[in-house]
């Protein structure tokens, strides 16, 4: 039995033998009982109506009010603060084992923020990637030896206009702008970078003195080169492992010390001020010659590491079962960072690595973030004076180790295999690092990943479906071989949306088709060719450009003798096919079968 409507215009049942029993003869393998309905209007909405509906989809996907329905003043009251501040939803169940676990997830990853955040003058990020964009969008402009103070003056600007980009997409809900960052940008933008990175490590593991202030790979290598005779002799410490950061750092403190780094050549951290540093708001630089280029540093470091810090949420959440909130995750980051920029710091973000760590460790809550940051304190205000004897080339190598990571050869093979266009993007991100400049490498991927999305739009896919044998189901020949055509049907399925950019394209594909399966049964000497059926179910919208082409089809289709009807269009392109008043319900149906079934009851003759 068919779908009931309460729309029913032609009913037609079947038998088995060859006969109808409402008198059509129409020959079908079993017995079938097919009610043949009509496609029906979506429910009449005002424009407002729409336009509320669009602008939710876009700004709230999530849907974050839905909690809310239902619910007493109070209870909306509780929720709202949980909300804002989501300390109060876990805070309620916190007990002494889940602080343990936080206790000792925390001094974990206390052990690799000490030694990585060890710069003299500006806290080094968390996240390799920001830290090479910023540093080389810094430099190209500014040099850090020369003018030292400027340049932390916009790294410290830079940082809080990417706090400021940050929060501004979050509290606006634009969470969309870093979907055009995909993964496959991201594997080769990130393998570029370790690479970059690992580079520019060859000054302190080399001693060379005059080294390029450039990230590219051509002019690394050639200061390299150019300068091996500034080279200090490998020291004794050079292959220290630096697999346990904190246990290099600890051990390589303790021989240096023991043997005397200034008999043996071994460079050194030397004298680290104690303390926290002083707050930097007399630093920000809000006018003058350089101020675009730090809007521009923030900006690009923003997105970065916004993209890679709820990417890392996401991850762990999925593991964990439970949801992020990707609009609060840019607030809190946003503001982070716009605060951190008042307080000497500098742009950061949730670490892939360091947030693996944490989780192998055991974190059940945020306070194993707390239990770092108290670690951290402590070591700042009491402990920095053990770090005077820690050789250079240990943290060179701490970092080195921390960035090799980042290069995810499996994950670039996957993509080859998977998908070429995306490997092209993740190639192109990689290359352009490595030989053009951070900035330009990761606009040249995301200009391939806009590329892709454009061919997927203006050269959507169309298939010839044909009927599985004993069943009502309609797919593509070429996935189904025992699939069958109908014959004098010609069954065609578009797999987009139809827009001024592809409605040229499909008019001319779909005419095509049309071509190719006249002249295949011209040469097979099959039933003549007398109606085409699209399937629009994957169309899920249409603009005036895209009915326009219909329209234009259709009459170009019956010149040539041959009907157009349409099979379960979706309900706001069938509303506005039905605004446009160029097709009939005799040219609409809701399924392939019954648009089979109804044309070929209406070419047999009735008794």
């Amino acid at each position: 039995m068919g779908v009931t409507s309460d729309r029913v215009e032609y009913v037609c049942r079947y038998g088995g033998n060859g006969t109808t029993t409402s008198g059509v003869n129409v020959s079908i393998a079993a017995e079938v009982t097919m009610e043949i309905h009509s496609v029906c209007l979506p429910p009449k909405e005002s424009t407002f109506q729409k336009l509320k509906h669009r602008l939710s989809e876009i700004f709230f996907p999530d849907d974050p009010l839905y909690r809310f329905k239902d619910q007493t003043w109070c209870k909306k009251l509780v929720l709202g603060l949980q909300f804002l501040f989501p300390i109060l939803q876990w805070g309620s169940h916190y007990d002494l084992n889940l602080f343990k676990s936080d206790v000792v997830s925390g001094l974990t990853i206390a052990s690799l923020a000490i030694p990585q955040g060890s710069s003299r003058h500006v806290a080094v990020g968390p996240v390799s990637i920001a830290s090479l964009v910023m540093g080389t969008m810094l430099s190209e402009k500014v040099s850090p030896v020369q003018h030292p103070t400027l340049y932390l003056k916009l790294a410290f600007t830079a940082t809080f206009f990417a706090g400021l980009f940050q929060a501004s997409l979050g509290f606006l809900r634009l969470g969309l702008v870093i979907d055009f960052l995909s993964k496959a940008t991201l594997v080769g933008f990130m393998a570029g970078a370790a690479i970059i990175v690992s580079l520019q490590q060859l000054k302190g593991l080399l001693g060379i003195v005059h080294f390029t202030t450039k990230m590219q790979l051509i002019p690394v290598l050639t200061s390299v080169f150019h300068h091996t005779k500034e080279s200090m002799k490998k020291p004794k410490l050079f292959w220290i492992s630096a697999a346990a950061p904190l246990t290099s750092v600890i051990l390589s403190t303790l021989l240096v010390f023991l043997i005397k780094s200034k008999v043996h050549g071994i460079s050194i951290i030397g004298h680290l001020q104690k303390g926290l540093n002083p707050t930097s708001t007399n630093m920000l630089y809000f006018n003058g010659q350089y101020l675009a280029l730090a809007i521009k540093t923030g900006i690009v470091t923003g997105i970065l590491s916004l993209t890679e810090g709820i990417a890392v949420g996401r991850t762990f959440a999925s593991l964990k079962n439970y949801q992020v909130d990707g609009n609060k995750e840019m607030m809190a980051i946003g503001l982070m960072n716009m605060a951190s920029s008042c307080t000497s710091c500098y742009v950061t973000t949730g670490s892939f690595s360091r947030s693996a760590v944490n989780y192998n460790a055991g974190a059940q809550t945020a306070v194993s973030n707390i239990v770092l940051a108290g670690t951290v304190l402590v070591t700042l205000l009491f402990l920095m004076p053990l770090f005077y004897y820690t050789p250079n080339v240990i943290l060179v190598a701490i970092i080195i180790t921390a960035v090799i990571g980042l290069i995810d050869y499996k994950a670039a093979y996957k993509l080859w295999k998977v998908d070429k266009l995306d490997f092209l993007a993740c190639i192109c991100s990689f290359f352009g690092v490595l030989f053009i400049s951070v900035p330009l490498g990761l606009g040249i991927a995301v200009g391939v990943s806009v590329v892709k999305i454009l061919l997927h739009v203006t050269r959507p896919n169309t298939l010839v479906l044909g009927n599985i044998p004993a069943t009502q189901i309609y797919q593509s020949l070429n996935r189904y071989k025992e699939a069958s055509r109908v014959p004098s049907f010609l069954i065609l399925a578009i797999e987009s949306p139809i827009y001024f950019a592809n409605s040229t394209y499909l008019q001319e594909r779909l005419l095509r088709w049309v071509q190719e399966e006249e002249e295949r049964i011209k040469a097979n000497h099959e039933s003549t060719l007398k109606c085409i059926i699209i399937d629009m179910t994957s169309v899920t919208a249409i603009d005036t450009s895209g009915i326009d082409m219909v329209c234009e089809l259709k009459k170009m289709l019956e010149k040539r003798s041959l009907v157009l009807v349409l099979v379960n269009p979706v309900g706001s392109v069938m509303e506005k096919m039905h605004r446009s008043n160029f097709l009939g319900t005799n040219s609409l149906f809701l399924t392939v079968g019954e648009a089979v079934a109804d044309i070929s009851a209406s070419w047999k003759p009735q008794p």
